[in-house]
């Protein structure tokens, strides 16, 4: 069964989201995505500065059995990419919800993570 943090909130489209009190969040993709992708061999992320709207692509992440957009669970402008994943994809295989996180952003409405799914209700999306 797929870890799923209860103190994290969720995309439909498997990513998450872990909010900061300072209007900021951290996301990278799930337990049970990064499961399904396999092996990953490489992730491209948006640069610094980049503004993204909820539900827009931000990246793509390519495993040994495919290559897989990653979506934007919520608006913000990105802030921080992790510079690891560029020589050690593998991260997200390994750590998904620590090493592995994606982005950094600063959000352009903090009250628009009450859309996403809590861990309860992801783990009934995931079955």
């Amino acid at each position: 069964m797929s870890n799923v943090p209860a103190d994290l909130r969720y995309a439909k489209s498997h990513e998450w989201v872990q909010l900061a009190g300072d209007g900021t969040a951290t996301i990278g993709i799930t337990d049970y995505a990064q499961n399904s992708l396999g092996d990953i061999t490489y992730i491209q992320v948006p640069k610094v500065g980049a503004t993204l709207k909820a539900g827009e692509t931000f990246g793509v992440v390519e495993s040994v059995k495919a290559a897989s957009d990653v979506y934007a669970p919520i608006a913000g402008v990105v802030l921080a990419v992790n510079p690891q994943l560029e020589t050690t994809p593998e991260k997200v295989n390994q750590a998904p919800y620590t090493d592995g996180w994606m982005l950094k952003l600063k959000l352009v409405n903090p009250a628009d993570a009450s859309a996403l799914l809590s861990a309860e209700d992801y783990r009934k999306q995931i079955g």
